[in-house]
């Protein structure tokens, strides 16, 4: 097993099937971790690669199914770590969008809003609540690391009610920060743009390409993030190196937030 800063810990990771998710679950087997329970809402086949590569490093995986917007699947989600007696990391990932341009008042409903929030807030809330008393059972803080948005601090993003919802996920970060604390830490991490096939779906290669360079140029590091990317700082978030860090959110977006446009654009 690999030595680092997540040796022996037991770690829950939602929304793990793909992307980010499945980056951070391999992440910390990298670094160390015993356990990872890894989450899917739909795709068991892609959680299974997620589980093997989580395997291969050494790290045993625990699978579950289950809608974060439940909360009493957020509790078995919860009960899969009890073998293990703590949970050292969560990763609140899990998320959801709708597709809708921000002028467009009339593409979204306050349903839109209701399922967006069920899943994004309200999903966050019920695994920090399910999981709770493990975190707090193991014998150093444990860490709770929310997947926001670059969305939620600029108001920009696939549509109002999501930018809303991880706006919402931001505050409650540092509502559940000064609450949980000194028995856990709560932190989020705010990506941008991140090279995943859920930006691109249902587009044509060329399209998504576009949107890559695009994504890229718009930034001062000149990047498109991979989940890669976003899961090293996710995981630091977690680790015992930023033991003293809670109630901060972590804007990792290649510098968009800095409203960046190359001199020919301006």
């Amino acid at each position: 097993m690999a030595q680092g800063d997540y040796q022996d810990f037991v770690v829950v990771v939602t929304g793990a099937s793909t992307g980010l998710g499945r980056a951070i679950a391999v992440e910390t087997a990298r670094q160390g971790a015993r356990a990872v329970v890894i989450n899917y809402a739909h795709n068991r086949e892609d959680a299974e690669e997620t589980a093997r590569l989580v395997r291969d490093l050494g790290a045993e995986a625990a699978l579950v199914q289950g809608d974060v917007a439940r909360d009493e699947d957020c509790r078995r989600i919860a009960a899969a770590a009890e073998p293990y007696g703590r949970i050292d990391a969560l990763f609140n990932n899990a998320g959801t969008t709708k597709f809708a341009g921000h002028a467009d008042l009339e593409a979204v409903t306050g349903q839109d809003f209701l399922d967006l929030y069920a899943v994004n807030v309200v999903g966050a809330y019920q695994m920090i609540r399910a999981c709770r008393a493990l975190l707090e059972a193991g014998p150093r803080p444990g860490a709770v690391v929310n997947t926001a948005s670059i969305a939620g601090v600029t108001g920009i993003g696939s549509s109002v009610p999501y930018a809303a919802s991880k706006g919402a996920l931001n505050t409650m970060t540092l509502s559940l920060a000064r609450a949980l604390a000194p028995k856990i830490r709560v932190n989020a991490v705010c990506p941008g743009f991140i090279d995943t096939p859920w930006f691109g779906k249902g587009l044509p290669g060329a399209a998504v390409d576009k949107i890559r360079a695009n994504a890229a140029a718009g930034t001062p590091l000149q990047a498109a993030s991979t989940p890669e990317d976003i899961a090293a700082s996710a995981v630091f978030l977690a680790s015992p190196a930023s033991r003293h860090v809670t109630g901060e959110t972590l804007l990792v977006d290649a510098g968009s937030h800095l409203g960046f446009a190359p001199l020919v654009a301006r």
